[in-house]
């Protein structure tokens, strides 16, 4: 079974689609890492699959129901944009108010329970408006995790983080699918971040799915390459060009794609005259098939 199934959705303003015909599947228990450009329609997909706005057409399954099901609504856990906190309240009011309104009944175990798992269990008592960013988003994953849901859509959650903020968050989203089963559908911007958590991935572009994949599949997909240095960066590239076809020069160095023997690398290079002094093997990451896949578009 999945998490998340959408067959042709489309939602319109104005006459311009914001989502077109949309495919998506979300297998439970994944961290899917949605990512588009702005203005690409993961906001507004991840609007209508908490039925915050109504779709024009299409269907949408949550664990094989129709998402309209009463049922399987109290399911869904979301942080959309802001986590809509009173700021002069403190972050256990915030939550207290928060579970009451979702009608829970043994409201101060499942707050401290969520404080735990958010890493907030000494904060309680702080003001929403002295938190930080990372604190913030926190308190809204927080609110969202209310109630035990199964499915988590969260829109953005490490923009804007420090380095520590987005290490704790990414600590966080993997305990909630590893210790609480928890399914998270989290689209963001900052690509090398969710890289390292996310199981899979559904890249968006002007409303329509372009490709849905697996990490495994992404590392299988993934080009290879080989980064070099050599004093005369130019007639090497050159010289690599004639035999190899495919070589940049990108951060200082030359990369070789699609080519994985060093050893035959440095033999031929050595032919011709140039001695390497650095090497080292690579694979693009998400952020470079990224762009790759939106320039190949481009061009089609």
């Amino acid at each position: 079974m999945n998490a998340i199934e959408i067959r042709n959705l489309s939602k319109s303003f104005r006459g311009m689609y914001a989502v077109d015909r949309l495919h998506m599947t979300v297998p439970v228990g994944a961290i899917y890492g949605f990512i588009g450009e702005n203005g690409s329609g993961k906001s507004t997909t991840e609007k209508l699959i908490c039925g915050h706005l109504v779709p024009d057409e299409g269907e949408i399954k949550l664990f094989g129901r129709d998402y309209t099901d009463a049922g399987v609504r109290v399911r869904v856990g979301a942080l959309i944009e802001n986590a809509g906190c009173f700021p002069n309240s403190s972050v256990y009011q915030n939550l207290m108010m928060q579970a009451i309104n979702l009608g829970i009944e043994d409201r101060e175990k499942e707050i401290d329970r969520v404080l735990k798992i958010v890493r907030m269990e000494d904060s309680a008592h702080i003001k929403f408006k002295s938190c930080s960013l990372g604190m913030k988003q926190r308190i809204g994953i927080a609110m969202a995790l209310l109630g035990d849901p199964a499915l988590l859509i969260l829109d953005e959650p490490i923009n804007g983080l420090d380095t520590d903020g987005m290490r704790i968050m990414r600590e966080i989203l993997v305990d909630i699918t590893q210790k609480y089963a928890t399914t998270v559908l989290i689209s963001s911007h900052i690509l090398g971040e969710l890289e390292k958590i996310a199981t899979h991935y559904g890249i968006i572009r002007q409303g329509k799915m372009i490709v849905e994949m697996s990490a495994s599949e992404l590392e299988n997909r993934a080009r290879v390459f080989v980064s070099l240095k050599t004093k005369d960066m130019q007639g090497a590239k050159r010289a690599l060009a004639a035999k190899y076809g495919n070589v940049k020069e990108e951060d200082d160095y030359l990369r070789v794609y699609d080519v994985d023997d060093t050893e035959e690398i440095v033999g031929y290079l050595m032919e011709k005259g140039y001695v390497v002094s650095e090497l080292k093997k690579n694979k693009i990451g998400l952020e470079e098939y990224y762009v790759e896949l939106m320039s190949s578009k481009e061009a089609n």
